[in-house]
């Protein structure tokens, strides 16, 4: 008896040992993407993206010399993520654009997703109209998408002023750019 609840709890603890680990590499959740944490400072993306190359906005400084925009990279050329800092005195990510198609929600929305994706997994605040897309917020969630309005129907495409509601969103309107807001 002895013998066979050690083997049981031997077997027990080499499964458990041996449990795959999730990829992180791409997945996007509320406080993460990547390698990349909503805590992260500006500061570190140097030792965040060691492996990736950084490109800053040299152009535009703000007074306390921090760039407006960070890119990112892989070695191999492939642009990841576009990032923009806060301007808080230690300034943290505040604005993210995806630009890598591997990166997928852990519902695997991602930017080859379409609008059907995206309302069949998350529930949608509100849509803003603008004078060539619509952006879709999310309720619970920092994430939201723009759809560029060739994607509408014709009767939508060209008024800016028409609100437009998330049922007259096609189903297979694709997504333009998948961004996430960090405050």
């Amino acid at each position: 008896m002895r013998k066979s609840i050690s083997i049981i709890l031997f077997l027990t603890l080499v499964t458990l040992a041996c449990k795959k680990e999730t990829d992180t590499t791409f997945l996007i959740t509320n406080n993460s993407i990547g390698e990349l944490y909503r805590i992260s400072l500006a500061r570190d993306l140097g030792v965040i993206y060691a492996n990736d190359s950084i490109v800053r906005d040299s152009t535009i400084n703000n007074l306390s010399n921090n760039t407006k925009k960070v890119r990112i990279f892989e070695k191999g050329g492939k642009h990841l993520l576009t990032l923009t800092p806060s301007s808080d005195s230690i300034p943290t990510i505040e604005n993210i654009k995806i630009e890598d198609p591997r990166f997928k929600t852990d519902k695997g929305v991602g930017l080859t997703s379409t609008f059907k994706d995206i309302k069949d997994n998350y529930a949608i605040r509100k849509v803003i109209t603008s004078m060539n897309n619509v952006v879709i917020l999310l309720k619970d969630n920092d994430m939201y998408f723009t759809i560029d309005k060739k994607e509408l129907p014709s009767s939508l495409r060209y008024a800016s002023s028409t609100n437009i509601e998330p049922v007259q969103i096609p189903d297979a309107a694709k997504i333009k750019y998948f961004m996430i807001g960090w405050e």
